[in-house]
Order: C-alpha cells, then structure tokens, then sequence
C-alpha cells in the first residue's frame, strides 16, 4: 500500500517530511488501520462471531474496531472506562458513532477497568466465542501490520518518529528493521513503564522515547498546545490530533530548534491519525470556554 508523504519543510538545517497515514481510510484512519488488519484476517480466519475490546469515551481503537467488525459483519463489544457512561446523554461523540455502527457497551469503572482490561479469561467467561482485543489494539498481530508502515526506501532518513500510546506502532518501526536508521516516540502517556512494554514486542536498540512533551500527562491539554495544532494546520494544511500527533509534531519541531538532531538529517514523521477524537475534544473545550481546534476551516 503506498502512503502519500508530504515535504513539510527544512529547520535549522533539518529536513522534515509526514507520512499521511491518516489518509489511508475515513473511518479506520492510520496505526488502527494497521494494527486492524491482520486482527480482522485471524478473526475470519477461526470464525469468531465477534470482537471485544476496550477504551475510553473519545477511544481511536474503539471508534475503528465498531466501524471494522460492523463491515465485516462481526458483533463489536466494547468495554468503556467510566460507569457514569451508562448514561446516554454524556456520551462522547466517538461512542454515539461507534453505537451506530452496531457496537455493544460495557460500562465499567475506573478502578474495575484497570484490573480487568487484562484478564483475558474473565471476559472469555462471559464472552466465550470472542475473540479478545487489547486496548488500544496492541497484539503481536498489530505489530505485524505496523511493520508495514516502512518501505525498504524509507532508509533514505535518519530519523523516523512517531507518538507513543501504548507501544504497539513503534514497536512495529522497530521491526521494519532499516539499518542506520533511528527510530523515536514520543510519548503520550507519562511515565517510563513503556520503554519496558515496548521491549516485550521488540528488541534492537536502533531506538529511542523522547520525554517531556505530554503537556501534563495522557489527554491533558493547554491552550498553548491548541494554538500550536491550529497553527500547523494553517501553515501546512496537515490536521493533528490534541492526544498524540499535535504533542508529537510539538516535540519534533522543539527538538530540532534546540539542535538535537544533527545538521542534515532528515526527519520522517509518522502520522498515525485520531483526528476524530477532535469533535469530543471541542465540545469539553467549548464548555470550559476555552479555545477550540479548527483544522477543518
């Protein structure tokens, strides 16, 4: 499958360009398509009559497994973090969508689903003919899919990043194997219990997390943040999400003014979508007042 990458422009010497993975499909956009695919195919494969997973309200994972089981003609059971969701009239847009596309609710609270998002067995009790998705989508199976964001071409950089959620897309870069090339997240989340998660899917040491850009921890978000997605969009017409790519594209563009990346290198950033994260977003935005992200002006 080949991916449009656009030329974004040249900082402090360093070349930057986007892989536009969040082109690949309207509804199931970038690493979800990716770590979709192989997922779905095992799914068909072993005749399973549905597919439980988990996530919270504005969930990327959630909104594209409703969207993929409902074209494949597979039930879609999502267990969502925060009981107060039982009720209808506090549903986020993500979960309105992802209920259209015929997709099951399970309310559960935070504390329940923290314990209980990994314990495959209790939900195979209940759900004995489901076939069990992580949240967020990360399995071996996503990984497999993620690797095939790269191309043997993609040697041409010295530097491929991407945002970090729960480990599985960067994961996958790192499996791509492309010699002398340096492979960096950006994490989300604060916190460095990734590093460990990501080095149980993958081994090398041709990578790295950068730190420090999660603007006060995982879907927190600040006006400067805001201001910074907004301005991107205007400058270069590339939509960012406030949860992962904006935070990621921020850090990239800090690192490169502060000289981190050396003179020359050129930069290719993996743009994994969850742009339709953004309604939900500004309807809290709007609510608290606060100023609103416009990248589809």
């Amino acid at each position: 499958m080949k991916v449009e990458t656009n030329y974004i422009g040249t900082f402090n010497d360093v070349q930057l360009y986007v892989r536009r993975e969040d082109l690949i499909h309207p509804f199931i956009s970038g690493n979800k398509y990716r770590k979709l695919f192989y997922n779905l195919q095992y799914i068909q494969e072993h005749q399973y009559t549905s597919v439980l997973t988990f996530g919270g309200a504005h969930s990327n994972h959630i909104a594209a497994t409703a969207f993929a089981a409902f074209k494949n003609k597979v039930n879609a059971i999502g267990v969502i973090r925060g009981d107060e969701l039982m009720d209808s009239k506090l549903w986020s847009p993500t979960l309105i969508q992802a209920h259209q596309w015929g997709m099951q609710f399970v309310f559960v609270s935070r504390n329940d689903f923290r314990i209980l998002k990994t314990n495959t067995a209790y939900w195979q009790s209940l759900y004995p003919k489901a076939y069990i998705l992580p949240e967020g989508g990360t399995n071996s199976l996503a990984i497999k899919g993620c690797s095939e964001i790269l191309t043997p071409e993609d040697i041409c950089y010295d530097f491929i990043a991407t945002a970090v959620g729960t480990g599985g897309t960067i994961s996958g870069l790192i499996h791509a194997n492309l010699p002398n090339v340096k492979i960096l997240g950006f994490p989300a989340l604060k916190g460095d219990f990734l590093r460990q998660d990501i080095c149980s899917f993958a081994s090398g040491n041709n990578w790295d997390l950068i730190n420090g850009y999660e603007f006060g921890g995982y879907g927190k978000i600040t006006p400067e943040l805001i201001a910074f997605i907004n301005t991107f969009y205007r400058n270069f017409k590339i939509p960012l999400d406030p949860i992962y790519t904006g935070k990621a594209m921020f850090g990239i563009l800090d690192k490169i003014q502060s000289g981190y990346f050396p003179k020359g290198s050129k930069i290719l950033f993996i743009h994994t979508g969850g742009l339709q994260g953004i309604s939900g977003v500004n309807a809290i935005l709007q609510k608290k007042n606060q100023p609103l992200i416009q990248v589809y002006e």
